[in-house]
């Protein structure tokens, strides 16, 4: 069962729609790259979630556009098109697509990674153990919902367990 409360509605199928939806998690914090960020310019725009203002690490990302000569597999560049990603894990990503991230390259040729509205490994970052789905909508919501509740439950577990280990001065 994901983590999402009740009062959250459905996204329509924009970014800021999906935004607002992810950043309505308990505990999950935003962060959109620009400039003040410090991230580079070719991120500006990005979106990433994580739990916890530590930012250590994001437990799903959203993006608009291809990052040349990186990432372009996924058509990006489309008008309304965006991809959310989401961290699974080895466990996850293995129950989810028959194969662990490891296996993913050898069954990359067999995914079309530009589709919209269907959970596939990440193009980049599928050896890692992450997924994305472009324009998440009717076809994918039962399955986006329960994989953003996974990933944000490893999220929480990761800070919490950060927070035992190393307790801020209070």
């Amino acid at each position: 069962m994901a983590s999402f409360p009740a009062p959250v509605p459905e996204p329509s199928g924009s970014a800021d729609d999906v935004t607002a939806w992810i950043a309505a998690l308990p505990e999950a914090e935003v962060l959109i790259a620009d400039e003040a960020s410090g991230a580079p310019a070719a991120a500006w725009g990005d979106r990433f979630f994580f739990v916890g203002p530590d930012r250590r690490r994001p437990f799903a990302t959203l993006v608009d556009h291809d990052h040349a000569g990186f990432d372009e597999e996924s058509r990006l560049d489309r008008p309304g098109v965006f991809r959310l990603s989401v961290e699974l894990g080895r466990a996850e990503f293995t129950r989810r697509f028959g194969y662990p991230p490891a296996e993913f390259p050898a069954h990359r040729a067999s995914v079309d990674f530009a589709a919209l509205d269907r959970v596939v490994p990440h193009p980049v970052y599928g050896t890692h153990g992450w997924a994305c789905v472009l324009n998440p909508g009717p076809a994918s919501r039962a399955e986006v919902d329960r994989l953003l509740g996974h990933a944000h439950g490893l999220a929480r577990r990761r800070h919490h367990r950060s927070r035992v280990r190393s307790p801020r001065p209070g």
